[in-house]
């Protein structure tokens, strides 16, 4: 195993993030619209409640276009993908231009859609994108250190949407596991306060949604990036 730079680290943690933000978000947002075209029209409200982002959104309609396409907000999906890519560029070397590839493949299809009729069943081409990266990056990333760093972030961002979202607990926690795996080979600073706390509230299989901001705060202070 090699040694990983600081801001290498950085740069693999949030490409980890960044991408999994986007398929969990984006997976998350095709359930929304389901369900305001079904039922409840304000059903973006409780979404954007659940995974923390502030509701900015003038109708259902807006929240569509917006969320999904506008660059110019911070918490839109084209903006996590955007920034997926730029921390993926400096990592060229690392992750391989195929890899890099994928994600701007997945830029593109954003940019062609925006440009005609919203249609759902389009995104699954992105989602196929990100699967293709993943699937790269593991075959291209040879630094065991420098995966496992890249795997923590997904693992992490997965986590995080999946509390928010009041996920299972069966798919909480084997994310945690997916994560604590990672973790211990990645050689990042972990601050052990946070973990000890983690693991005490997500041991709890039946209570763990009682204490779940609580949760939240210790998976986000977990790592000293």
């Amino acid at each position: 195993m090699g040694i990983v730079s600081v801001e290498k680290a950085n740069h693999l943690y949030w490409l980890g993030r960044y991408t999994e933000r986007v398929f969990t978000t984006l997976k998350g947002f095709i359930s929304v619209y389901d369900n305001m075209l079904d039922s409840d029209p304000t059903a973006y409200k409780k979404y954007c409640e659940s995974i923390g982002i502030t509701d900015i959104y003038q109708s259902k309609d807006d929240f569509i276009v917006r969320y999904i396409n506008d660059i110019s907000d911070g918490n839109s999906i084209i903006n996590s993908l955007h920034r997926a890519y730029d921390n993926g560029i400096v990592l060229r070397g690392e992750i391989g231009s195929e890899t890099l590839g994928y994600l701007q493949m997945a830029i593109n299809c954003f940019d062609e859609y925006a440009a005609g009729s919203f249609s759902l069943y389009r995104y699954q081409r992105v989602l196929d994108f990100l699967y293709a990266f993943w699937g790269c990056a593991d075959d291209c990333v040879e630094d065991e250190t420098s995966r496992n760093i890249l795997k923590c972030g997904r693992y992490m961002e997965r986590l995080d949407l999946y509390l928010r979202l009041k996920m299972p607990y069966s798919k909480i926690e084997k994310e945690y596991s997916k994560l604590k795996n990672r973790m211990e080979k990645s050689r990042l600073s972990v601050n052990e306060n946070a973990k000890m706390r983690l693991s005490e509230i997500l041991d709890q299989k039946e209570e763990w949604q009682k204490e779940y901001r609580d949760a939240i705060n210790s998976l986000e202070g977990l790592f000293i990036i």
